[in-house]
Order: C-alpha cells, then sequence, then structure tokens
C-alpha cells in the first residue's frame, strides 16, 4: 500500500538508480528485482549503487547500464569528507529520475537522498521513522503471508507496491567472455584441466555457521579416493591460513586458490566448477546463479530462506528439532553444537546420490 507521494509515472523516468548496499548474497538475490525493473521502465538506465569491490558481480548483466561502488575513503576526516562529495557529485550528474533504496539502512538512505533523484522510494521503517523523511514515496507492503520465503523477496517487496513485480525471482549471473577466458587462463596454470573437481569454500563470514575443517579433510581425501574428483577450495584471503591447514593435512588431490581469484575470478571459477560444496556463504549464492549445482551444509541459518532453489541444489541440515534456531550458535557463544555433531557420512551420502543421479563422471 502506497503510504507517501503518488503512483509513479512510467513516463518520463529514463535514469533510475538501485541502491543494494547488502553483502554478496544479497546482491545476488536482488538481481531478479535488477530484471523486473528493467522490464517495467524498458527505455530507461538502470544503473546499480553497491558496496566497494562487488562491482563485477554486474559486469556482464545485461539490464544494468552502469554499476557505482560505495567506498570506504582511507586518510584523514577532511581527505575522507572530500572523496565522499566528489563521489556524490558523481552520482548526482547522472540526473537520476527515480531511486529505489532496496536494503533499508542509514547509508542507502543518505546516498538516495543525496544522488538528488525527485523521485525517492522505498518501504516504510516503522521502527526507524526518521529515515522515512529522506524518501518522496514510502510503502508499506503486506506482512508476509508466510514464515519463510525466499531471499529474492526481500528487494521485490520494496519495488512491488510500485507496480513492479515479478515470476522470474531465481538469481542469474552473466560472465563476459572476458572473465571467462581469465578463468580458464587461471585454472590452466594451476592445472586445473581434468573435468573431475569440484569447488569448496569451507568458510563463512560467522564461524557458527561452519562445519568442522577437519571433517571436511575427510570428504577431500574420500572424493579423490572412492570418485577421482579433485578439489578446489576458494575463499577469501584472509581466510588462507585455515585453507592452507586443511590442504596440509589432505593426501586426496586437492588445489587451493583461497584468496588467490578476484571476485570476479571467482564467478568464472564457479561457472567452471562441475559442484559446489560449501557452508553457508556467498559462494553457493553465485555458485547457483551462474548454473552450477550446490550442495550445501545450514545449521542455525534458515535454509528455507537462503538456499538456492531448484532440483540441481541440495540442503544438508542437522538433526537437531532447535534447527533453524537463527541465533549465533549456541547461547550466543558462537559455536553452534549441531553443525558440530553433524557427522561425515550424512554428507557423503549426500554427495554420493548427487553423483550416482548425474553419472560419477559428473561431465562439465
Amino acid at each position: 500500500m502506497l503510504i507517501k507521494g503518488n503512483n509513479i509515472s512510467r513516463e518520463n523516468i529514463r535514469n533510475i538508480l538501485l541502491i543494494q548496499l547488502g553483502d554478496i548474497g544479497d546482491v545476488v538475490w536482488a538481481t531478479p528485482t535488477f530484471r523486473a525493473v528493467k522490464k517495467a521502465y524498458p527505455g530507461a538506465n538502470i544503473s546499480v549503487l553497491l558496496r566497494e569491490g562487488f562491482g563485477s558481480l554486474l559486469e556482464a548483466d545485461p539490464s544494468v547500464r552502469k554499476v557505482f561502488e560505495v567506498i570506504r575513503y582511507k586518510g584523514n576526516l577532511i581527505k575522507k569528507m572530500k572523496e565522499q562529495i566528489r563521489f556524490l557529485r558523481t552520482l548526482r550528474q547522472e540526473h537520476f529520475d527515480l531511486v529505489f533504496d532496496l536494503r533499508s539502512d542509514d547509508r542507502g538512505t543518505f546516498m538516495s537522498f543525496f544522488s538528488g533523484a525527485p523521485i525517492r522510494a522505498t518501504n516504510i521503517y516503522h521502527s526507524i521513522p526518521w529515515r522515512n523523511w529522506f524518501f518522496t514515496h514510502l510503502a508499506d507492503p503486506p506482512p508476509v503471508d508466510k514464515t519463510i520465503c525466499s531471499a529474492a523477496e526481500q528487494s521485490l517487496r520494496v519495488v512491488r507496491e510500485f507496480g513492479i513485480d515479478t515470476k522470474d525471482t531465481i538469481p542469474k549471473l552473466r560472465i563476459s567472455e572476458k572473465v571467462n577466458e581469465m578463468a580458464e587462463r587461471f585454472l590452466d596454470q594451476d592445472g586445473i584441466t581434468t573435468n573431475h573437481w569440484i569447488t569448496l569454500n569451507p568458510f563463512s563470514k560467522w564461524q557458527y555457521k561452519e562445519w568442522g575443517y577437519e571433517k571436511w579433510v575427510q570428504v577431500i581425501n574420500w572424493l579423490w579416493e572412492k570418485h577421482e574428483i579433485a578439489t578446489v577450495i576458494v575463499g577469501a584471503s584472509e581466510e588462507s591460513e585455515k585453507s592452507l591447514s586443511i590442504v596440509n593435512k589432505c593426501h586426496g588431490k586437492v588445489f587451493n586458490l583461497t584468496g588467490r581469484t578476484t571476485l570476479g575470478e571467482l564467478v568464472g571459477v564457479l561457472k567452471h566448477s562441475c559442484l559446489h560444496l560449501g557452508v553457508d556463504s556467498a559462494a553457493p549464492h553465485i555458485a547457483a546463479a551462474v548454473g552450477t549445482p550446490t550442495i550445501t551444509i545450514y545449521g542455525p541459518s534458515d535454509w528455507r530462506d537462503w538456499a538456492p532453489r531448484g532440483k540441481m541444489h541440495s540442503v544438508i541440515t542437522p538433526d537437531y528439532d532447535c534447527a533453524p534456531c537463527q541465533q549465533k550458535g549456541c547461547d550466543g557463544l558462537g559455536k553452534s553444537k549441531c553443525l558440530e555433531d553433524l557427522k561425515v557420512g550424512r554428507v557423503k551420502e549426500t554427495i554420493h546420490n548427487f553423483l550416482y543421479k548425474n553419472g560419477v563422471s559428473i561431465p562439465c
């Protein structure tokens, strides 16, 4: 229900800015919204504002004309202010007609206002009312009629009340030829040329979502010994030391790309992977969005909200009545007993069933 401002006309809207300042997974799950807005305004130029470093995700997206990144500038306060003002001027020079804030946070609120767009729309902030002052149009969507909904709804609920909707809610990422060639060269240089390899990201931004590293060692060794499938470990640079500790304990064939790829290169690597294994993190969202099957372990977080959709994707959940609790570990201590007790056999069984269903060769 529209509660502030009139219905937004489809006429005279030439430049639209979509603000999504969430994590990588949030950006991936917002791609259906990007497509929906482009479809609703086919003659408009669609730009997206993201956090620093995420722009390569949308480099080849046909719905998006331009990507801007909010950079955390270094230096003293005066220097930071000058750089920020310069960035805001760049935004204003685009002369946006319409801005949608898809994230609902302070920074997105300010960026929306300082963009200079005459129409600035989002959903009403009930808990933080001062944010509402910065928008010309506010909507109050109906309450979700079920407890569980796709993560794509987070963005779609913002634009739906303004007459923009879609049934195409599966995230999709496009890869440019340049990125694809970079990924192929990168893999070739490391000798990852066999068709028998999968990617693994055992790391999460939050430790309470992780499964025991020593258990992943068992899975890696089993994949090689039982199926002659090599494992390619991926992750962020800050996870390099943890990744090395896993690799050093493996006697199965394993390659370590942790911290060695840019985000764009990671997208390319995941695209070439035959299967992606891991825990609740950005990697399975990216893998699914480029068409790679996934098997993801979920503990405290609710897989029904966040797991990739479709028959090619599987989840492994603990046999605990309390899961998913959506807490930061048991008793808030940062560790999840439900994941600590998840047996290696359960994970092997799920992988085995996938390999059997698709043929052990799992052709890429």
